[in-house]
């Protein structure tokens, strides 16, 4: 049988370089034979970057949280169906840009208090957590003038403010805490190279 492939999900604060080091990541993997998958949320299948769209667009207050709780749950049990469950099956590794862990921070604690209800949708739905966390760390100052300089268009969160990336942050850190044997916080606030390389030695280690 073939040996199921690793689920390694990037976490962090808007702007903190988690896409950027995911996609390092999976360079790295290619180059060592390995054949993974790259992949995102809310999106990584057709129908849940349509949600995406619903989610990342638009006015701050478009959606309460409990609706963005309900979209983000939608989006996530289509993306695993459709490609991350038979992905890992294949023994493909897949490296998405936030999992589950995003929906506990933004909807569980956040933006409102629903980390219970956050968790009864997950267990019910998903079922399913990383093999491996990595928590891209960095200040929210600066990555909050990053995730802005973008002007990609996918700036509802970053239009909360300094005060929300703040709390996001701390969010981040206390999960990490509560899950040592998954996550791992990775200084982000250094250059790109010498965090890639930070992210290898303990994808290293943890296999």
């Amino acid at each position: 049988m073939t040996q199921p492939g690793r689920l390694i999900s990037f976490e962090g604060i808007d702007g903190s370089g988690k896409s950027t080091q995911a996609r390092r990541l999976a360079e790295h993997l290619r180059d060592t034979g390995r054949d993974p998958i790259l992949t995102r949320e809310p999106g990584g299948s057709p129908d849940a970057e349509d949600i995406r769209r619903l989610l990342v667009e638009g006015d701050p207050d478009r959606w309460s949280p409990e609706t963005e709780l309900l979209l983000f749950t939608a989006a996530r049990r289509d993306h695993l169906e459709r490609l991350i469950q038979p992905a890992l099956a294949e023994g493909r590794d897949v490296i998405t840009d936030r999992f589950a862990d995003s929906t506990r921070v933004y909807q569980g604690a956040t933006r409102g208090d629903l980390r219970a209800l956050v968790d009864q949708l997950h267990s019910l739905m998903i079922g399913r957590e990383p093999d491996l966390t990595f928590v891209i760390d960095m200040p929210p100052e600066l990555a909050l003038t990053r995730g802005l300089a973008r002007a990609s268009g996918e700036d509802r969160f970053e239009e909360f403010g300094l005060p929300f990336q703040t709390a996001l942050r701390a969010g981040f850190l206390d999960l990490a805490r509560a899950n040592p044997d998954r996550c791992v916080v990775i200084d982000g606030n250094r250059p790109e190279a010498e965090v890639a390389a930070d992210v290898i030695a303990h994808l290293t280690v943890a296999a």
